[in-house]
């Protein structure tokens, strides 16, 4: 149930950046932010489109990364689709054991965004690995989404975490001091012990990054293994009350305190984008599984 950060596979665009004369020092945002506020994925993710000659602005192949774009006065084409902004919309989801994050499953397996209400280019922020549950924020607003994924921001994910037996302060003390991984050395931002038994013990951890199955492989490094994963918060979100398999729209001043940590402290959530409105949008960050 910990964010785990799941390498990103999308090849790396060449940046064949417009000539520095053609590009405006303000004016209408680039396009690759324009498509990821539609929900065509990541920034990154948009940027890949654009390279492999797949968006077109009034008829006109886009295929530069600093081209800039009035959505307002101008057509965009994704795949000769003329690209809609469509209503944001906001869900907390409450993901069961055996569901998957991923928006496409060769397998046919139920994806989180099949819990909540259909809506163009839906997708997860961050990830739960399938044995893991809990809190999910799903999407279609790709700008808060990587906003939410910076890590200059830090925000806070906290876990329950249970694992198998009973690990002793110095194990405790080295989840707090780092463990050193392939990626590099992890740890988690504050650790308490919830309750303790023979068999098991349940942990509250907080991690401000992910990492792929960070909590499952810092726990095998202490020799004790998971049990069982639920994320309960993400930055000012809380599960709360809501059951397994079940969702809420976020409420204005959740939605508000969600954009305040992401950074967004001066922007205000689009009039047509309540936490009420009906569905609307896509995915963005890169994908962390917890596990």
């Amino acid at each position: 149930m910990y964010d785990v950060g799941v390498k990103d596979s999308t090849p790396k665009p060449r940046r064949n950046r417009a000539p520095q004369s053609e590009k405006p020092a303000s004016g209408p945002p680039r396009l690759q932010k324009v498509l990821a506020a539609a929900g065509y994925g990541s920034r990154r993710e948009c940027e890949v489109l654009i390279v492999e000659g797949r968006v077109e602005i009034d008829g006109k192949l886009a295929d530069q990364l600093g081209t800039r774009v009035d959505i307002g006065q101008q057509q965009v084409r994704v795949d000769g689709e003329i690209l809609s902004v469509a209503k944001h919309v906001y869900y907390l989801l409450n993901k069961p054991i055996g569901i998957v994050c991923t928006n496409r499953d060769p397998d046919g397996r139920t994806r989180a965004v099949d819990l909540v209400p259909p809506t163009d280019h839906l997708f997860t922020v961050g990830r739960l690995d399938m044995s893991s549950e809990g809190l999910l924020l799903v999407t279609n607003d790709g700008d808060l989404a990587n906003e939410l994924a910076h890590p200059r921001y830090g925000i806070e994910k906290i876990y329950r975490v249970r694992v198998a037996g009973q690990p002793d302060a110095r194990a405790l003390k080295k989840l707090s001091s780092g463990i050193r991984l392939a990626e590099g050395r992890v740890r988690v931002t504050s650790l308490r012990v919830k309750s303790s038994n023979k068999k098991s013990t349940e942990l509250e951890m907080v991690l401000t990054e992910g990492r792929n199955r960070e909590i499952r492989r810092m726990a095998a490094a202490i020799g004790h293994k998971v049990l069982g994963l639920k994320r309960i918060a993400l930055g000012p979100l809380r599960l709360g009350e809501v059951p397994s398999g079940a969702y809420r729209p976020l409420e204005h001043r959740e939605l508000n305190a969600l954009r305040r940590a992401a950074g967004g402290r001066g922007r205000q959530p689009n009039r047509r984008s309540s936490a009420r409105s009906q569905p609307g949008k896509k995915r963005a960050s890169k994908a962390t599984t917890v596990s």
